[in-house]
């Protein structure tokens, strides 16, 4: 997680705790701006380092308009054609299968019980529908990691994409996913992935591991709101909200991404 504080009108500072050499997110930053890919803009190339924690100083981008997402896609589409092999070299890339949310098994292990029947039979029911989704031979490619709103910004200058901490390795569906049920659950405008998808070069809405990535983000979504919920009231309220839909209550509202 990272926590970021503005600094007059042009600065944010980001802070957090690297999991790598910190100025390797600055080399990543280089090589995705000359690839054409418009992420936030280092100020220095110094990184101050103190007990575990790293501070950026970055350019901060004001938000001018609503988000192009014609243009997102063609960023991604480029990200896509990176070689993931010199980005090993210099920065993570777990494959994307590897982040703890994605341990469907032991999350419903540790927080099932908490859950009604009716809901995780739901959440249960998807999990098993798309059991053996990785096994299906997709070319690996360099991902985003977290395509959605609350990652782009629409700059004077066209849409910046943020957050690359979750850069990974896997199947180009994987950053497809979170918009292609951005309006159905989400409470997005609806076409958003579809004018993504256009500026990517192609739909994934008929590719079986982009509607199983799709759905088990819902999933992971849900449990770790039932998780954080155990300790925050306005957690465990949005918790509820979506344990609603896995019910199969044709009245669940859209979820809320915060």
């Amino acid at each position: 997680m990272n926590a970021l504080y503005t600094a007059g009108d042009e600065v944010v500072l980001r802070i957090g705790r690297p999991t790598a050499e910190p100025s390797s997110a600055i080399w990543l930053a280089s090589l995705l701006t000359e690839a054409g890919v418009r992420v936030p803009r280092f100020l220095h190339h110094d990184v101050i380092v103190d007990d575990g924690l790293a501070v950026f100083a970055q350019q901060r981008e004001q938000s001018v308009a609503a988000i192009d997402w014609r243009e997102v896609g063609t960023m991604v589409a480029r990200v896509h054609t990176l070689d993931p092999s010199i980005v090993a070299e210099h920065f993570p890339t777990p494959p994307c299968t590897s982040f703890p949310w994605w341990d469907f098994d032991r999350l419903l292990a540790e927080i099932g019980p908490t859950i009604d029947d009716e809901a995780r039979r739901g959440l249960t029911a998807a999990i098993e529908r798309h059991r053996g989704w990785s096994d299906i031979e997709v070319e690996p490619v360099l991902l985003h990691g977290d395509v959605h709103p609350g990652n782009v910004i629409q700059s004077a200058a066209g849409p910046v994409l943020l957050d690359w901490d979750l850069v990974c390795i896997g199947p180009r569906a994987w950053d497809h996913g979170p918009l292609m049920t951005w309006a159905e659950r989400w409470g997005g405008e609806r076409g958003t992935y579809e004018v993504f998808a256009n500026g990517y070069g192609r739909s994934l809405g008929d590719d079986p591991v982009a509607a199983a990535v799709a759905e088990l983000r819902l999933v992971a979504a849900t449990l770790l709101r039932v998780r954080a919920g155990r300790s925050d009231p306005v957690a465990a309220a949005e918790a509820s909200r979506r344990l609603r839909w896995w019910r199969g209550d044709p009245d669940a509202p859209p979820w809320h991404a915060a």
